[in-house]
């Protein structure tokens, strides 16, 4: 005869001993490769003296648009990191807060950045710099879309309460993808938009 137990069975993996956290280190390694092609294309092509147009298209591009979105997008992963410490703490409303705001913020990043590309006065094939520029965002703001609906989803089950201070993985796991995104944006703004202004590309 069994002893009946009314100890519920854990769910979830724990920290960073999940599964899923080594699929996402090695998915970020992958996608950090290809943003580097990308970029590296970049600095080959600036380095050539007789491309069609200018590089960049325009002379340098403006930071009107641009600066305060990066802002934006480091401040997601600001509350992101401050929502993975709350769960940490067995605080569930700053979980829920914190991945909240990431994703609003996340979001008002894409509307913005969609912007910057209406105010572009070249088309994506004009030269290799609209292609190269429209291509690299544009595989960033895919990544950036992606990213959003992992916040949200994680908002959403954080509001449930599936994750508490001692299984929390999902949490982490999603969040690193997320401050990939953002590493890679200020790679992006560095190359395209800061790089011009300080006399780097020809």
């Amino acid at each position: 005869m069994t002893e009946e137990t009314t100890t519920a069975l854990p769910v979830g993996a724990m920290d960073t001993r999940a599964s899923g956290w080594w699929a996402m280190i090695f998915t970020v390694f992958t996608e950090a490769a290809l943003f580097a092609y990308l970029l590296f294309s970049y600095y080959y092509l600036a380095a050539q003296p007789h491309l069609p147009g200018s590089f960049p298209e325009g002379g340098p591009p403006s930071l009107t648009l641009a600066l305060p979105n990066t802002i934006i997008l480091i401040l997601s992963s600001v509350a992101v990191a401050w929502a993975q410490l709350g769960i940490e703490r067995g605080s569930r409303g700053r979980l829920v807060l914190g991945l909240g705001i990431g994703a609003l913020l996340g979001l008002i990043f894409l509307v913005v950045q969609g912007f910057e590309w209406a105010d572009k006065p070249f088309p994506l094939s004009s030269t290799p710099y609209s292609s190269l520029y429209f291509v690299v965002t544009g595989f960033h703001m895919a990544h950036v879309v992606v990213g959003v609906l992992m916040l949200l989803a994680l908002t959403w089950w954080s509001a449930l309460g599936y994750f508490n201070s001692r299984r929390f993985a999902p949490i982490h796991i999603g969040a690193l993808y997320w401050h990939f995104v953002d590493v890679v944006w200020l790679l992006v703004f560095f190359t395209f938009y800061l790089t011009p202004h300080l006399g780097l590309s020809s």
